[in-house]
C-alpha cells in the first residue's frame, strides 16, 4: 500500500476525524478534529466522506515522503507549506506523485493546520474512530502523536480534479474573538452583577490551553455555590473554578466534572477558540439557544 513516510513529524501531529461518540459514560472522550470548519473543508475539496482522518498539524516541522500517488489538500492556519521546496498555497487541493516532499514549515496566523489525503489514512479505528486520545492511549498510531519514521498508508489515487477555496471563505485568524454563550442551566448560581462582569470583560489565553480545556485569565467570577455534584460535561462549558478564572472545555475535556458552569461558548465558536494561541484575548456575548441552534444548523447544512 502505499503512504506517507514521516521524515520529520514536528512537535504535536495527530491523526484526527469527528471523533467517538456514545463512550462518555465509560469515560472515554470524544476528541476529534479541533476546528471542524478547516478540517471539513479540506474534505469536501477532496470530495472525501466527512468522516474520514486527516492530519492535525498544531507545531510547524512536518515533513513528509510520498511512496505513492495520492492528492491532498491543506487548510487552517496560514503557513509556510511546500512541495518539493517550492512554496503554495494553502485551502486548495495539489496532485501528489511517488517521491514527493511535503513540508509545514512556520505558522504565521492561526494555531492549527489541516492536510488530508483522498479517501484518508488507512488507520485502525478504535470505538468507532482513529482520532488519537493520547492520555487513553486509542486510535492514530498505536495510540500516540505521530512520530519520526512512521508511515501513514493511503490508497494510491491517480485522478486529479485541481480545486480551491473561494477567497471570500478563507477565514482570517485575528488575535482576538469573540465568542457566543448560551447561559447554562446553573445561570442561578451566579449573580447579575457577576454575568454583567463575565460578559463585560476581556479575558487571555493563559499557556494552559490544549485539546481537553482552554483556560482564561481576567477578572475573577464567583459563583454563589461552591461547587456541584459531578455530572457530563459538553463541549465548550465554561466551567468557573474556585480561583474564579473561566475554563472553556473542548474536544478532549474530561467526561464529568463538579465546578459550576456559566454557559457554553457555541460549538461552532470553538473552532474559532482552536485557532488562538496563548497571550490572544477573548471577549464573550450571550446568545439565546434559539438563535444558537439557527447558527449551528446553517454552519453544517453550508459545509456537508
Amino acid at each position: 500500500m502505499s503512504g506517507f513516510e514521516v521524515l520529520k513529524a514536528g512537535a504535536f501531529t495527530l491523526i484526527e476525524d469527528f471523533g467517538r461518540f456514545s463512550y462518555m459514560n465509560l469515560g472515554v472522550t470524544n476528541s476529534g478534529f479541533m476546528d471542524e470548519y478547516a478540517a471539513l473543508t479540506a474534505h469536501k475539496l477532496l470530495d472525501n466522506n466527512f468522516d474520514e482522518n486527516l492530519l492535525e498539524i498544531a507545531f510547524a516541522g512536518l515533513k513528509l515522503k510520498a511512496l505513492g500517488e495520492t492528492t491532498i489538500s491543506v487548510t487552517g492556519a496560514k503557513c509556510h507549506f511546500k512541495i518539493n521546496e517550492v512554496e503554495k498555497n494553502i485551502w486548495q487541493t495539489y496532485k501528489i506523485k511517488k517521491g514527493d516532499l511535503i513540508q509545514i514549515d512556520k505558522i504565521l496566523e492561526g494555531q492549527r493546520v489541516y492536510l488530508a489525503v483522498k479517501n484518508g489514512f488507512k488507520i485502525k479505528k478504535e470505538l468507532g474512530s482513529s482520532s488519537v486520545t493520547i492520555k487513553e492511549n486509542l486510535g492514530g498510531v498505536e495510540g500516540r502523536q505521530v512520530k519520526n519514521q512512521d508511515f501513514l498508508p493511503y490508497e494510491e489515487f491517480k485522478q486529479f480534479v485541481s480545486k480551491r477555496l473561494k477567497k471570500e471563505y478563507i477565514p482570517k485568524y485575528e488575535k482576538e474573538v469573540k465568542l457566543r454563550v448560551i447561559l447554562s442551566y446553573q445561570e442561578g448560581d451566579f449573580s447579575e452583577e457577576e454575568k454583567d462582569k463575565f460578559f463585560n470583560s476581556t479575558y487571555t489565553i493563559t499557556p494552559d490551553f490544549n485539546r481537553m480545556a482552554c483556560k482564561l485569565k481576567g477578572e475573577k467570577i464567583k459563583a454563589d455555590i461552591d461547587g456541584i455534584i459531578s455530572e457530563g460535561i459538553a463541549f465548550g462549558a465554561i466551567q468557573i473554578p474556585k480561583d474564579g478564572e473561566p475554563i472553556i472545555l473542548l474536544k478532549e475535556r474530561q467526561t464529568i466534572g463538579g465546578y459550576p458552569k456559566i454557559g457554553s461558548v457555541l460549538s461552532i465558536d470553538c473552532f474559532k477558540l482552536a485557532q488562538m494561541k496563548t497571550n490572544q484575548k477573548v471577549t464573550f456575548e450571550s446568545i439565546d439557544i434559539l438563535k444558537a441552534q439557527k447558527k449551528v444548523k446553517l454552519f453544517y447544512s453550508a459545509l456537508l
